[in-house]
């Protein structure tokens, strides 16, 4: 029975790169993958996954308009798995979307992102996976000013912690660092 998993974490807990190890373990069973991510993030350009270590595939972009459902039914009948990267992204008809591939299509579907921005809140994408989906499950990964575990982002500019702005301002580590919550609250004053 297929179902829908959304897996967060902070930035840096290994979210892209746990996508392309599980497209890279269907494809080597010979089960196809459709693999796709938010078309805001443009870091390593529209339409790509990239991990910090280095490893990057291309990947169908999802915009506000684009209607999940009726891109996994245009003559992709044999798909064995839908993956999502940077789901956070996604609005809430994208999610509605998923349950129904995993529904009517019986097509499971693994979303993979933040959960929460800079100003701790949560993502649309996210708030809405957290409703629907089946398994939720959290990656984790280290503060990045001591051994705690990191549930927070903190986004920086020009060396200061911000808490306040627009939510989206695509960004790795020259702008964000992945925080436990002492942290986030009383960053270290110097950022190197």
């Amino acid at each position: 029975m297929a179902q829908l998993f959304f897996r967060y974490g902070a930035m840096n807990s290994g979210k892209s790169i746990e996508i392309l190890k599980v497209a890279h373990n269907y494809e080597e069973q010979h089960k196809k993958v459709l693999i796709c991510t938010s078309g805001l993030d443009d870091r390593e350009g529209v339409g790509y996954i990239a991990s910090r270590v280095g490893l990057k595939r291309t990947a169908v972009p999802i915009f506000a308009e684009t209607d999940i459902l009726s891109l996994v039914q245009a003559g992709n009948e044999d798909i064995a798995c839908l993956l999502v990267d940077e789901a956070q992204f996604l609005q809430k008809h994208h999610v509605l979307e998923l349950t129904k591939i995993v529904d009517q299509l019986n097509i499971p579907v693994m979303t993979f992102g933040l959960k929460n921005d800079f100003r701790n809140e949560l993502f649309e994408g996210s708030k809405y996976l957290l409703l629907y989906a089946d398994k939720i499950e959290e990656m984790k990964t280290i503060c990045w000013f001591c051994n705690k575990k990191a549930v927070m982002n903190l986004r920086f500019n020009d060396g200061q912690p911000v808490y306040a702005g627009e939510q989206i301002l695509i960004g790795g580590n020259e702008q964000y660092y992945p925080v436990c919550r002492k942290h986030y609250f009383d960053p270290p004053k110097a950022t190197d």
